[in-house]
């Protein structure tokens, strides 16, 4: 059975360059970049050329990119630190409802230790409005927290409109670009954030690894305590294999990105067409022009998600539900929850294919035919 693999907005393979790059790294570089000796100063040279490399892509300066284990330790950071570093000056935040859960989590543990925090709800696109933060903003008001591009519908938020609002304010803007990254182009300068998350497996580098972009002159209290490396915002001796990866993952992402594009918009025309071919009722969930290119995410009335994704999987098809998988009972997609309420039945029947490296068009119609049969035979 061919085995085909549409869920590459969880994680996606190791790009094949990036793990001969790593490998090199491993069996040639093991010095603590830290050390003052040669052995450090090689590990040294290979973090700083990873460290330059990546911060050109979003237009950032090279003292502004702090390594992380992720972009859930990269929100962490961003969201925990921002909020202590400034509670001074306010404790109310806004958010958003469909946030990746590392976001709402930080926000749920702050409002336990006094914080107040808004939650934005989107409209039936997965779209929070300039509006709506212009609505909650209050004096004090010390950090906006909004994703980029968000992980199950693939609705892109206004970010750089709401950071032209917030140039008049003295609130902290970050957004969670994890899903973004790699996808779309992105500025920091042009976008008007402070701070940015970012984690490698999602563009075909390591697990293990991400980064936060950190604005000069913004105030952030570190999460960990030790050495004083990452500019004494992330304690602890940085994973050079893996930032290495990291860099030449994201060196390959950028300059393939316009390509990407097109691709993963046609894949999606590609199953979208199949579908209508095969007179398969479905309803697009998220905004079809305002959406990341390699995210499609399905309702199909008439049948269950658990029942879908089981089917998929025993002809070899790997998607998801983009939600919590949990003792194993799916529960509903708080970002379709949000989207469309409680009593929707898109909350129960919604799949996400996301697309990726080594995806081929004859892939997808095989993906969208088989989706159609399977629908077909648990509808019938």
């Amino acid at each position: 059975m061919t085995k085909i693999y549409l869920d590459h907005a969880a994680t996606s393979p190791l790009h094949p360059v990036v793990i001969d790059k790593m490998i090199t790294t491993m069996n040639t570089t093991f010095g603590n970049p830290s050390s003052i000796h040669s052995f450090g100063r090689e590990a040294r040279k290979e973090l700083d050329e990873a460290r330059t490399a990546i911060a050109k892509t979003i237009n950032a300066n090279y003292s502004e990119i702090v390594f992380t284990s992720g972009g859930t330790e990269a929100d962490n950071l961003a969201i925990l630190g921002t909020a202590r570093a400034n509670r001074h000056k306010g404790n109310h935040i806004i958010t958003t409802e469909i946030e990746h859960h590392a976001v709402l989590h930080s926000c749920q543990f702050l409002e336990k230790e006094g914080f107040d925090v808004t939650y934005l709800s989107p409209n039936e696109q997965g779209i929070v409005t300039v509006e709506a933060v212009k609505n909650a903003l209050r004096d004090d008001t010390i950090l906006v927290t909004i994703m980029y591009g968000n992980n199950e519908v693939g609705s892109i938020q206004p970010i750089r409109e709401i950071g032209e609002l917030l140039s008049a304010h003295e609130a902290i803007f970050h957004t969670d670009a994890v899903q973004a990254f790699g996808a779309i182009e992105l500025d920091v300068t042009t976008l008007g954030v402070d701070l940015l998350s970012v984690s490698a497996h999602k563009i075909n580098g390591p697990k293990g690894i991400g980064f936060l972009y950190i604005k000069n002159g913004t105030t952030i209290h570190p999460a960990t305590f030790g050495g004083e490396q990452e500019t004494k915002r992330r304690a602890g001796t940085e994973n050079v294999p893996a930032i290495v990866g990291f860099a030449e993952a994201v060196q390959i992402a950028a300059s393939t990105i316009e390509k990407k594009q097109q691709t993963y918009e046609s894949f999606k025309r590609i199953f979208i067409e199949t579908l209508q071919e095969k007179q398969i009722e479905f309803f697009v969930n998220g905004a079809t022009d305002q959406s990341l290119p390699h995210i499609l995410n399905l309702s199909f009335p008439g049948t269950d998600v658990e029942s879908m994704l089981v089917n998929l999987d025993m002809v070899g098809i790997a998607a998801s539900s983009g939600s919590a998988c949990t003792a194993g009972s799916i529960d509903p997609s708080h970002v379709l929850v949000a989207m469309f309420g409680t009593e929707s039945e898109r909350i129960r029947n919604s799949i996400r294919f996301s697309f990726g490296l080594a995806n081929e068009e004859d892939e997808i119609r095989k993906a969208a035919t088989e989706t159609a049969n399977i629908i077909e035979r648990l509808r019938n």
